[in-house]
């Protein structure tokens, strides 16, 4: 199902509950996607996030008509441009555009309501928006950067991005690399929240913990690591001998390329094997992503020996849903509250203000500037 449409019945039922969804820069236009989340927001009183990706695979070029997906790096080509139109379409209306005068007869000030006009490589767009802003002025945006030229595009514009780390020293490193690359773009990284994906896996006792983990790894097969593997690297693994290594030209073509990197740098070979991508990339399994097995204290303890070492909050991924979750906000939680990690309440009624973001402000277009 569209999230989006969830995400609304999500919004109508929860009264502070920040809440995002993926749309892709490669299969949508920017107008679209702009009048999409910003009335989401609006009717949310401003508590949504928008999740930028640039899709992986030819599957998903077929569903939108095309032959092919688009090659790595000109899909975030593309993606700064989108993001761009984005984000000067949700600030065209100024915060006090609206009167609502009905006895005068106006709804908004005209000269606070701004028109966009962009020519680039891949957009030309020119008009006048049709939503204000939101409490929060524009939706939070979402990125996932692993990639030179990923976090490159994270660091220029997200509040929070997503990194997937195999380990704490690892970790450590690529945090440095995407608050470096966020100062790059001339912005301050204090304002931008560096999360990596977690599994967690706990109970009320360490017996148990250990019980659930063992389950959990009995679940895994190597053909379905194959299956996942293909989805996000764009490469059929069916078929192909596990100890047949990967050509230069196949792993050029690979759909995620820091997910491809990590492989390479984990195997220690310049050209892995399929078996290499399966056995050091984890996929489908409890070691794909740094997990957390142990009782709440355990996992509370992890969790605050890596904040502001290599992450500033964590996506925690469930292994079992709901029950994952659950297990997680019902012995976890608790701690990270005492310990002063997390909040004892919400700061406002805004996802932006629960993050600590200042609110946007309004940015001159690099590609109307040369008209």
């Amino acid at each position: 199902m569209d999230p989006t449409v969830v995400l609304m019945a999500m919004a109508m039922a929860t009264t502070h509950l920040g809440l995002g969804a993926t749309y892709s820069t490669t299969y949508y236009e920017p107008f679209h996607v702009a009048r999409h989340f910003q009335t989401l927001d609006l009717m949310s009183g401003g508590r949504i996030a928008w999740n930028i990706v640039t899709s992986l695979n030819d599957s998903e070029a077929a569903n939108f008509g095309r032959s092919v997906h688009v090659a790595h790096d000109e899909r975030y080509d593309r993606a700064d441009e989108f993001v761009e139109i984005v984000r000067d379409l949700w600030t065209a209306w100024d915060r006090d555009a609206l009167i609502v005068d009905k006895p005068d007869g106006m709804f908004a000030d005209p000269s606070k309501v701004h028109t966009t006009d962009f020519d680039g490589k891949y957009f030309r767009v020119r008009g006048t928006f049709t939503v204000p802003q939101s409490p929060q002025g524009h939706p939070v945006l979402l990125q996932a950067g692993a990639s030179g030229r990923g976090m490159q595009f994270a660091g220029a514009g997200a509040d929070i991005v997503f990194a997937l780390y195999k380990n704490k020293q690892a970790g450590a490193d690529q945090y440095r690399a995407l608050r470096a690359a966020v100062e790059s773009a001339g912005r301050d990284p204090d304002l931008v929240t560096i999360a990596p994906a977690v599994t967690v896996v706990t109970g009320e006792t360490e017996e148990l913990v250990h019980h659930k983990a063992e389950i959990i790894r009995g679940l895994a097969r190597p053909e379905d690591a194959q299956a996942l593997l293909g989805e996000i690297l764009n490469i059929d693994f069916s078929g192909r001998p596990g100890d047949l290594p990967f050509a230069d030209d196949e792993l050029a073509a690979m759909s995620w390329h820091g997910y491809r990197d990590a492989v390479i740098r984990l195997s220690g070979k310049s050209n892995p094997t399929a078996d290499d991508f399966v056995r050091f990339s984890g996929r489908g399994t409890l070691d794909e992503l740094p997990c957390f097995i142990g009782t709440p204290d355990q996992v509370a303890d992890e969790m605050e020996e890596w904040h502001n070492v290599c992450c500033d909050g964590f996506v925690v991924t469930a292994a079992t849903v709901p029950g994952a979750y659950e297990d997680f906000g019902r012995l976890v939680t608790p701690i990270l509250r005492r310990r002063g990690l997390v909040d004892a309440d919400y700061r406002g009624t805004t996802l932006r203000e629960n993050l600590g973001l200042p609110m946007p402000e309004r940015l001159t277009l690099a590609a109307a500037d040369s008209l």
